[in-house]
């Protein structure tokens, strides 16, 4: 099975298998590990808090006294559970509905999440989601059971890019729903103002999350190969415009450049973790280089 995996860790190959689901694991089962090293140690008897019972859940662990106060089922969680907490925020603006290869960045980015969400379950880790655009449009609870996969991606793929992006706004609320620390891991093309997109990661990282940005682009974006006349397609309440892209290269460039040299900056002082993402990329590429990089630093 790993053989065949590794044949489809292109996108070209990889955008002709339909479901989202098989795709990460194809994914994952083709090209890493590990997202960290701690074995998984089990439950402890320390009880931290409930969560909603999710479809799969292991009964019992159903707290049957909130039961009959509420008429809703809650799990109950241990200090242990887990050695890692996740939670995936998607970008699903209509910015991200571009592609100019087999794959759109939404669908290069539900994949690359789909592959994350199925090692971290792999390794009996939680993960939960978030699906946003100018609000948050879907959230996926936070669980560590493997059934959870099919809930995750069936969110994942059902959220069409639409509407403008408002990072700080999002994050900032986002921020304020995850309770407990966490490994937030935030795939966008991040297609608003600098400044606000800086202003969103720092309220993650104040309320004492670990950060990871995969910033999602496609190659055109990156490098404007553009030489005939041509009609730019506006996005996120942009007009069209009808322009010789040859006349527009200098400066487009070097405001790309300039973009991507602040995230990194800012990035960089808020200890997050940024990784440039170009949809042309195979996704073990990406997957790989990110699990190298945080390989010590998530036990």
């Amino acid at each position: 099975m790993a053989e065949e995996a590794r044949s489809y860790l292109d996108p070209a190959e990889l955008s002709k298998v339909s479901g989202l689901q098989i795709r990460a694991r194809l994914i994952v089962e083709g090209s890493v590990s590990g997202l960290h090293k701690s074995p998984y140690r089990g439950a402890s008897v320390e009880f931290a808090e409930h969560r909603e019972y999710v479809a799969g859940d292991d009964i019992r662990h159903i707290d049957w006294k909130v039961f009959g106060r509420s008429d809703r089922y809650y799990i109950k969680q241990y200090e242990e559970e887990t050695n890692l907490r996740v939670q995936l925020l998607l970008d699903t603006s209509e910015s991200m509905n571009y592609g100019s290869g087999a794959m759109s960045k939404l669908e290069y980015a539900r994949t690359l999440s789909a592959a994350l969400a199925y090692l971290v379950l792999w390794q009996q880790d939680a993960i939960g989601a978030f699906a946003f655009d100018e609000r948050i449009r879907a959230e996926v609870p936070i669980s560590s059971n493997r059934s959870h996969l099919q809930k995750l991606v069936g969110v994942l793929a059902s959220e069409a890019g639409r509407d403008s992006t408002d990072l700080a706004s999002v994050l900032g609320l986002i921020a304020e729903r995850i309770k407990r620390k966490s490994l937030i891991i935030l795939v966008s093309d991040l297609f608003d103002d600098v400044d606000k997109v800086t202003l969103g990661l720092r309220r993650l990282r104040h309320a004492g999350h670990d950060v990871v940005l995969f910033h999602t682009m496609n190659p055109y974006e990156l490098e404007f190969p553009f030489n005939r006349m041509t009609l730019f397609e506006g996005l996120e309440d942009q007009p069209d415009q009808l322009a010789d892209p040859n006349s527009l290269r200098e400066a487009y460039l070097e405001e790309i450049h300039n973009f991507t040299r602040a995230l990194k900056r800012a990035c960089r002082n808020s200890l997050i973790d940024y990784q440039l993402v170009d949809t042309s990329r195979p996704f073990d590429q990406v997957l790989t280089e990110y699990l190298g990089r945080r390989s010590g630093s998530l036990s």
